[in-house]
Protein backbone atom coordinates (compact mmCIF):
# COMPACT_ATOMS: atom_id res chain seq x y z
CA UNK A 1 0.00 0.00 0.00
CA UNK A 2 1.33 3.41 -0.96
CA UNK A 3 2.47 5.58 1.96
CA UNK A 4 1.59 9.29 2.06
CA UNK A 5 3.65 11.44 4.39
CA UNK A 6 2.05 13.98 6.72
CA UNK A 7 4.22 16.70 8.18
CA UNK A 8 5.14 16.00 11.78
CA UNK A 9 3.89 19.35 13.08
CA UNK A 10 0.47 18.82 11.50
CA UNK A 11 -0.13 15.23 12.53
CA UNK A 12 -1.65 15.97 15.96
CA UNK A 13 -5.13 16.77 14.64
CA UNK A 14 -5.29 13.41 12.86
CA UNK A 15 -4.42 11.65 16.10
CA UNK A 16 -7.68 13.19 17.34
CA UNK A 17 -9.45 11.48 14.40
CA UNK A 18 -9.81 14.62 12.29
CA UNK A 19 -10.78 13.34 8.81
CA UNK A 20 -10.06 16.08 6.25
CA UNK A 21 -6.66 16.31 4.59
CA UNK A 22 -5.46 19.66 3.24
CA UNK A 23 -2.52 20.30 0.88
CA UNK A 24 -0.55 21.97 3.66
CA UNK A 25 -0.76 18.79 5.77
CA UNK A 26 1.40 16.82 3.35
CA UNK A 27 5.00 16.95 2.24
CA UNK A 28 5.24 18.29 -1.30
CA UNK A 29 6.10 14.89 -2.75
CA UNK A 30 2.93 13.37 -1.24
CA UNK A 31 0.33 15.75 -2.67
CA UNK A 32 -0.34 14.03 -5.99
CA UNK A 33 -3.67 12.13 -6.01
CA UNK A 34 -3.55 8.40 -6.63
CA UNK A 35 -6.46 6.09 -7.49
CA UNK A 36 -5.96 3.70 -4.60
CA UNK A 37 -6.49 3.46 -0.87
CA UNK A 38 -3.38 4.73 0.88
CA UNK A 39 -1.64 4.65 4.24
CA UNK A 40 -0.80 7.95 5.95
CA UNK A 41 2.35 8.13 8.05
CA UNK A 42 4.41 10.81 9.77
CA UNK A 43 7.84 11.83 8.55
CA UNK A 44 9.17 9.31 11.09
CA UNK A 45 7.00 6.61 9.48
CA UNK A 46 4.61 6.52 12.45
CA UNK A 47 1.17 5.22 11.43
CA UNK A 48 -1.57 7.86 11.30
CA UNK A 49 -4.42 6.37 9.29
CA UNK A 50 -5.81 4.87 6.09
CA UNK A 51 -7.73 6.85 3.48
CA UNK A 52 -7.35 8.34 0.04
CA UNK A 53 -6.26 11.50 -1.79
CA UNK A 54 -8.77 13.20 -4.06
CA UNK A 55 -9.20 16.90 -4.81
CA UNK A 56 -12.63 18.38 -4.13
CA UNK A 57 -14.09 21.68 -3.01
CA UNK A 58 -12.80 21.11 0.50
CA UNK A 59 -9.35 19.60 0.99
CA UNK A 60 -7.53 16.98 -1.05
CA UNK A 61 -8.48 13.78 0.70
CA UNK A 62 -10.07 11.93 3.60
CA UNK A 63 -9.00 9.70 6.44
CA UNK A 64 -11.25 6.66 6.73
CA UNK A 65 -9.65 4.37 9.34
CA UNK A 66 -7.43 5.32 12.27
CA UNK A 67 -6.93 1.70 13.34
CA UNK A 68 -3.70 0.24 11.97
CA UNK A 69 -5.18 -3.25 12.17
CA UNK A 70 -8.15 -2.16 10.02
CA UNK A 71 -7.11 -1.16 6.48
CA UNK A 72 -9.77 -0.15 3.97
CA UNK A 73 -11.30 -3.28 2.46
CA UNK A 74 -14.73 -4.68 1.62
CA UNK A 75 -15.35 -5.67 5.25
CA UNK A 76 -14.74 -2.15 6.56
CA UNK A 77 -16.81 -0.54 3.81
CA UNK A 78 -19.70 -2.97 4.41
CA UNK A 79 -19.57 -2.08 8.09
CA UNK A 80 -19.68 1.67 7.39
CA UNK A 81 -22.65 1.42 5.04
CA UNK A 82 -24.57 -1.10 7.15
CA UNK A 83 -24.14 1.01 10.29
CA UNK A 84 -25.29 4.13 8.46
CA UNK A 85 -28.34 2.44 6.96
CA UNK A 86 -29.27 0.90 10.31
CA UNK A 87 -29.26 4.35 11.92
CA UNK A 88 -31.89 5.49 9.40
CA UNK A 89 -34.32 2.63 10.03
CA UNK A 90 -36.69 4.92 11.90
CA UNK A 91 -37.03 7.10 8.81
CA UNK A 92 -37.12 4.07 6.52
CA UNK A 93 -40.17 2.82 8.43
CA UNK A 94 -41.95 6.20 8.53
CA UNK A 95 -44.72 6.32 5.87
CA UNK A 96 -44.99 10.10 6.27
CA UNK A 97 -41.38 10.70 5.16
CA UNK A 98 -40.06 8.81 2.14
CA UNK A 99 -36.97 10.88 1.23
CA UNK A 100 -33.94 11.48 3.44
CA UNK A 101 -30.17 11.06 3.63
CA UNK A 102 -28.88 7.50 3.99
CA UNK A 103 -25.13 8.15 4.07
CA UNK A 104 -23.55 11.53 4.77
CA UNK A 105 -19.93 11.30 3.69
CA UNK A 106 -17.41 11.87 6.46
CA UNK A 107 -20.27 12.04 8.96
CA UNK A 108 -20.75 8.31 8.36
CA UNK A 109 -17.06 7.54 7.99
CA UNK A 110 -16.26 7.92 4.27
CA UNK A 111 -15.81 11.43 2.89
CA UNK A 112 -16.52 12.19 -0.75
CA UNK A 113 -19.70 10.12 -1.20
CA UNK A 114 -23.28 10.92 -0.23
CA UNK A 115 -26.35 8.72 -0.65
CA UNK A 116 -29.95 9.91 -0.54
CA UNK A 117 -33.10 7.75 -0.45
CA UNK A 118 -36.06 8.77 -2.59
CA UNK A 119 -38.94 6.36 -1.94
CA UNK A 120 -37.07 3.23 -3.04
CA UNK A 121 -34.43 4.88 -5.22
CA UNK A 122 -30.84 5.67 -4.31
CA UNK A 123 -29.22 8.90 -5.49
CA UNK A 124 -25.45 8.62 -5.05
CA UNK A 125 -23.30 11.76 -5.25
CA UNK A 126 -19.56 11.53 -5.99
CA UNK A 127 -17.49 14.53 -4.93
CA UNK A 128 -14.06 13.75 -6.38
CA UNK A 129 -12.44 11.72 -9.13
CA UNK A 130 -10.69 9.29 -6.80
CA UNK A 131 -13.73 8.15 -4.82
CA UNK A 132 -15.43 7.81 -8.20
CA UNK A 133 -12.64 5.44 -9.30
CA UNK A 134 -13.83 3.04 -6.54
CA UNK A 135 -17.37 3.19 -7.97
CA UNK A 136 -17.80 -0.47 -8.90
CA UNK A 137 -16.49 -1.71 -5.54
CA UNK A 138 -18.72 0.70 -3.62
CA UNK A 139 -21.83 0.12 -5.74
CA UNK A 140 -21.60 -3.64 -5.23
CA UNK A 141 -21.39 -3.21 -1.46
CA UNK A 142 -24.15 -0.58 -1.31
CA UNK A 143 -26.61 -2.53 -3.46
CA UNK A 144 -26.00 -5.72 -1.48
CA UNK A 145 -27.30 -3.92 1.60
CA UNK A 146 -30.79 -3.79 0.06
CA UNK A 147 -33.24 -6.40 -1.11
CA UNK A 148 -36.33 -5.99 -3.25
CA UNK A 149 -37.09 -2.64 -1.61
CA UNK A 150 -34.39 -1.03 -3.79
CA UNK A 151 -36.09 -0.02 -7.04
CA UNK A 152 -33.26 1.76 -8.84
CA UNK A 153 -30.01 3.72 -8.57
CA UNK A 154 -29.00 7.16 -9.90
CA UNK A 155 -25.73 9.05 -9.61
CA UNK A 156 -24.65 12.69 -9.53
CA UNK A 157 -21.07 13.58 -10.51
CA UNK A 158 -20.20 16.68 -8.50
CA UNK A 159 -16.68 17.20 -9.80
CA UNK A 160 -15.30 18.16 -13.18
CA UNK A 161 -14.88 14.88 -15.00
CA UNK A 162 -14.18 14.87 -18.72
CA UNK A 163 -16.87 13.02 -20.60
CA UNK A 164 -18.94 12.28 -17.47
CA UNK A 165 -22.62 13.19 -17.37
CA UNK A 166 -23.50 15.14 -14.23
CA UNK A 167 -26.58 12.96 -13.71
CA UNK A 168 -27.24 9.37 -14.82
CA UNK A 169 -29.51 6.40 -14.20
CA UNK A 170 -27.26 3.48 -13.22
CA UNK A 171 -29.45 0.44 -12.61
CA UNK A 172 -32.89 -0.91 -11.84
CA UNK A 173 -36.14 0.83 -12.70
CA UNK A 174 -36.32 4.44 -13.76
CA UNK A 175 -38.31 6.67 -11.42
CA UNK A 176 -41.47 8.36 -12.62
CA UNK A 177 -41.20 12.05 -13.51
CA UNK A 178 -42.05 13.61 -11.27
CA UNK A 179 -41.43 11.18 -8.43
CA UNK A 180 -43.73 12.27 -5.62
CA UNK A 181 -42.05 11.84 -2.25
CA UNK A 182 -43.52 12.45 1.18
CA UNK A 183 -42.00 14.55 3.93
CA UNK A 184 -43.91 14.88 7.17
CA UNK A 185 -47.04 13.97 5.23
CA UNK A 186 -46.60 16.62 2.51
CA UNK A 187 -45.99 15.73 -1.15
CA UNK A 188 -43.04 17.15 -3.10
CA UNK A 189 -42.37 16.66 -6.82
CA UNK A 190 -38.81 15.46 -7.45
CA UNK A 191 -36.81 14.59 -10.57
CA UNK A 192 -33.94 12.19 -9.99
CA UNK A 193 -32.22 12.61 -13.35
CA UNK A 194 -32.60 16.32 -14.06
CA UNK A 195 -29.17 17.82 -13.39
CA UNK A 196 -27.51 17.94 -9.99
CA UNK A 197 -30.61 19.03 -8.05
CA UNK A 198 -33.75 16.99 -7.52
CA UNK A 199 -36.27 19.69 -6.61
CA UNK A 200 -35.97 19.62 -2.84
CA UNK A 201 -33.18 20.22 -0.32
CA UNK A 202 -33.58 17.37 2.15
CA UNK A 203 -31.53 19.06 4.89
CA UNK A 204 -34.35 21.61 5.48
CA UNK A 205 -36.87 18.98 6.62
CA UNK A 206 -37.11 20.21 10.22
CA UNK A 207 -37.58 23.84 9.19
CA UNK A 208 -40.32 22.93 6.72
CA UNK A 209 -41.95 20.93 9.48
CA UNK A 210 -42.13 24.04 11.68
CA UNK A 211 -44.09 25.72 8.89
CA UNK A 212 -46.30 22.64 8.46
CA UNK A 213 -47.04 22.74 12.19
CA UNK A 214 -48.28 26.32 12.02
CA UNK A 215 -45.39 28.78 12.33
CA UNK A 216 -46.96 30.83 9.52
CA UNK A 217 -50.63 30.07 10.29
CA UNK A 218 -52.85 32.95 9.22
CA UNK A 219 -49.85 34.92 7.98
CA UNK A 220 -48.60 36.24 4.65
CA UNK A 221 -45.29 34.67 3.61
CA UNK A 222 -42.51 35.91 1.33
CA UNK A 223 -40.28 33.02 0.24
CA UNK A 224 -37.13 34.42 -1.39
CA UNK A 225 -34.68 32.36 -3.49
CA UNK A 226 -37.66 30.04 -3.56
CA UNK A 227 -36.32 27.43 -6.05
CA UNK A 228 -39.28 25.02 -6.41
CA UNK A 229 -41.38 26.61 -3.67
CA UNK A 230 -41.03 23.88 -1.02
CA UNK A 231 -41.12 26.40 1.85
CA UNK A 232 -44.22 27.99 0.30
CA UNK A 233 -46.00 24.63 0.12
CA UNK A 234 -45.11 23.85 3.75
CA UNK A 235 -46.39 27.28 4.81
CA UNK A 236 -49.75 26.81 3.08
CA UNK A 237 -50.20 23.28 4.45
CA UNK A 238 -49.61 24.84 7.86
CA UNK A 239 -52.36 27.41 7.38
CA UNK A 240 -50.59 30.43 5.88
CA UNK A 241 -52.97 33.02 4.40
CA UNK A 242 -50.98 33.55 1.19
CA UNK A 243 -47.45 33.01 -0.18
CA UNK A 244 -45.24 34.99 -2.53
CA UNK A 245 -42.37 32.99 -4.03
CA UNK A 246 -39.51 34.93 -5.64
CA UNK A 247 -36.60 33.46 -7.61
CA UNK A 248 -34.53 34.75 -10.51
CA UNK A 249 -34.50 31.38 -12.33
CA UNK A 250 -37.28 31.09 -14.92
CA UNK A 251 -37.69 27.38 -14.16
CA UNK A 252 -38.94 28.30 -10.68
CA UNK A 253 -42.31 29.38 -12.10
CA UNK A 254 -43.46 26.01 -13.45
CA UNK A 255 -41.65 24.05 -10.73
CA UNK A 256 -43.45 25.99 -8.00
CA UNK A 257 -46.81 25.65 -9.72
CA UNK A 258 -46.26 21.91 -9.87
CA UNK A 259 -45.40 21.74 -6.17
CA UNK A 260 -48.67 23.50 -5.34
CA UNK A 261 -50.73 21.32 -7.66
CA UNK A 262 -49.47 17.97 -6.31
CA UNK A 263 -50.74 19.12 -2.91
CA UNK A 264 -54.14 20.25 -4.19
CA UNK A 265 -53.27 23.94 -3.84
CA UNK A 266 -54.58 26.38 -6.46
CA UNK A 267 -51.39 27.95 -7.82
CA UNK A 268 -53.30 30.87 -9.34
CA UNK A 269 -54.16 32.09 -5.84
CA UNK A 270 -50.46 32.40 -4.93
CA UNK A 271 -47.88 34.86 -6.26
CA UNK A 272 -44.94 33.28 -8.08
CA UNK A 273 -42.50 35.90 -9.34
CA UNK A 274 -39.40 35.52 -11.50
CA UNK A 275 -37.21 38.40 -10.36
CA UNK A 276 -33.95 39.18 -8.59
CA UNK A 277 -34.68 39.25 -4.86
CA UNK A 278 -33.05 42.66 -4.30
CA UNK A 279 -35.12 44.08 -7.18
CA UNK A 280 -38.22 42.57 -5.60
CA UNK A 281 -37.45 44.36 -2.33
CA UNK A 282 -37.50 47.68 -4.23
CA UNK A 283 -40.71 46.69 -6.05
CA UNK A 284 -42.38 45.78 -2.73
CA UNK A 285 -41.45 49.13 -1.20
CA UNK A 286 -42.86 51.01 -4.21
CA UNK A 287 -46.10 49.05 -4.03
CA UNK A 288 -46.36 49.26 -0.21
CA UNK A 289 -46.21 45.47 0.08
CA UNK A 290 -45.27 43.90 3.40
CA UNK A 291 -45.29 40.42 4.90
CA UNK A 292 -45.73 38.64 8.22
CA UNK A 293 -43.07 35.99 7.52
CA UNK A 294 -39.99 36.30 5.30
CA UNK A 295 -37.78 33.32 4.43
CA UNK A 296 -34.20 33.92 3.27
CA UNK A 297 -32.37 30.90 1.89
CA UNK A 298 -29.90 32.20 -0.73
CA UNK A 299 -27.14 30.27 -2.49
CA UNK A 300 -23.71 30.70 -0.91
CA UNK A 301 -22.61 32.70 -3.94
CA UNK A 302 -24.42 34.04 -6.98
CA UNK A 303 -23.85 36.54 -9.75
CA UNK A 304 -26.14 38.21 -12.27
CA UNK A 305 -25.72 41.17 -14.60
CA UNK A 306 -26.38 43.66 -11.82
CA UNK A 307 -24.97 42.19 -8.63
CA UNK A 308 -22.63 39.68 -7.04
CA UNK A 309 -23.87 38.15 -3.79
CA UNK A 310 -22.05 36.06 -1.23
CA UNK A 311 -23.31 35.01 2.17
CA UNK A 312 -20.00 35.91 3.81
CA UNK A 313 -20.06 39.51 2.51
CA UNK A 314 -23.66 40.44 1.81
CA UNK A 315 -26.06 38.52 4.08
CA UNK A 316 -26.52 41.49 6.40
CA UNK A 317 -27.68 43.58 3.39
CA UNK A 318 -30.14 40.86 2.43
CA UNK A 319 -31.55 40.87 5.97
CA UNK A 320 -31.74 44.67 6.28
CA UNK A 321 -33.75 45.00 3.07
CA UNK A 322 -36.02 42.12 4.08
CA UNK A 323 -36.77 43.63 7.48
CA UNK A 324 -37.80 46.86 5.74
CA UNK A 325 -40.85 45.01 4.31
CA UNK A 326 -41.50 42.79 7.34
CA UNK A 327 -44.57 43.66 9.42
CA UNK A 328 -44.41 44.44 13.13
CA UNK A 329 -44.10 41.25 15.18
CA UNK A 330 -43.09 39.50 11.97
CA UNK A 331 -40.99 36.35 11.68
CA UNK A 332 -37.67 36.20 9.86
CA UNK A 333 -36.30 32.79 8.86
CA UNK A 334 -32.64 33.29 7.94
CA UNK A 335 -30.86 30.29 6.43
CA UNK A 336 -27.49 29.50 4.88
CA UNK A 337 -25.57 26.39 3.84
CA UNK A 338 -22.29 28.28 3.34
CA UNK A 339 -19.65 26.05 4.93
CA UNK A 340 -17.15 28.92 4.98
CA UNK A 341 -19.40 30.96 7.31
CA UNK A 342 -19.40 29.49 10.83
CA UNK A 343 -22.48 29.82 13.01
CA UNK A 344 -21.19 32.74 15.19
CA UNK A 345 -20.32 34.78 12.08
CA UNK A 346 -23.67 33.99 10.47
CA UNK A 347 -25.56 35.03 13.60
CA UNK A 348 -23.57 38.27 13.67
CA UNK A 349 -24.42 39.01 10.00
CA UNK A 350 -28.14 38.37 10.55
CA UNK A 351 -28.36 40.51 13.66
CA UNK A 352 -26.27 43.25 12.04
CA UNK A 353 -28.86 43.42 9.27
CA UNK A 354 -31.74 43.62 11.75
CA UNK A 355 -29.96 46.34 13.73
CA UNK A 356 -29.41 48.37 10.56
CA UNK A 357 -33.19 48.63 10.33
CA UNK A 358 -33.36 49.85 13.93
CA UNK A 359 -35.79 47.07 14.86
CA UNK A 360 -35.76 45.07 18.06
CA UNK A 361 -35.76 41.30 17.86
CA UNK A 362 -36.04 38.06 19.78
CA UNK A 363 -34.28 34.89 18.74
CA UNK A 364 -36.86 32.08 18.61
CA UNK A 365 -34.99 29.01 17.34
CA UNK A 366 -31.86 27.61 15.73
CA UNK A 367 -31.80 24.62 13.38
CA UNK A 368 -28.80 22.84 11.95
CA UNK A 369 -28.53 19.54 10.11
CA UNK A 370 -31.18 16.91 10.93
CA UNK A 371 -30.13 13.59 12.41
CA UNK A 372 -29.89 11.74 9.08
CA UNK A 373 -27.26 14.28 7.95
CA UNK A 374 -24.74 12.75 10.34
CA UNK A 375 -21.88 14.98 11.49
CA UNK A 376 -18.46 13.68 12.51
CA UNK A 377 -17.88 14.88 16.09
CA UNK A 378 -14.24 15.54 15.18
CA UNK A 379 -15.20 17.59 12.12
CA UNK A 380 -17.74 20.11 13.37
CA UNK A 381 -17.43 22.26 10.24
CA UNK A 382 -19.32 19.46 8.50
CA UNK A 383 -22.47 20.83 10.19
CA UNK A 384 -22.82 23.48 7.49
CA UNK A 385 -26.53 24.31 7.75
CA UNK A 386 -27.59 27.28 9.86
CA UNK A 387 -31.24 28.36 10.13
CA UNK A 388 -32.12 31.08 12.64
CA UNK A 389 -35.69 32.14 13.34
CA UNK A 390 -36.32 35.61 14.78
CA UNK A 391 -39.35 37.59 15.84
CA UNK A 392 -38.93 41.23 14.77
CA UNK A 393 -40.73 43.95 16.69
Amino acid sequence: MKEIIIKNELSKKFKRSYPLISPTDLTEASQKPTNEWVKFVSQQKEFIGYGYLGHQNKGIGWMVSFDESQPINDNLLKQLFNEAFEKRQGLMNDPLTTAFRLFNGEGDGLGGIIIDWYDGYLVISWYNQVIYSFKEQLLTIIQNCFGEELLGVYEKVRFEGKGLAESSHLSGNQASEPLLIQENGVSYATYLNEGLMTGIFLDQREVRNQLIEGLAMGKTVLNTFSYTGAFSVASLIGGAEKTTSVDLAKRSLNKTREMFEVNGINASEQDIIVMDVFDYYKFALRKNLSFDVIILDPPSFSRNKKKTFSVAKNYNELVAEAVAILNKDGILIASSNAANVPLPKFEKLVEQGINESKRKFEKMALYQLPVDFAVNKNFKEGNYLKVMIYKIF
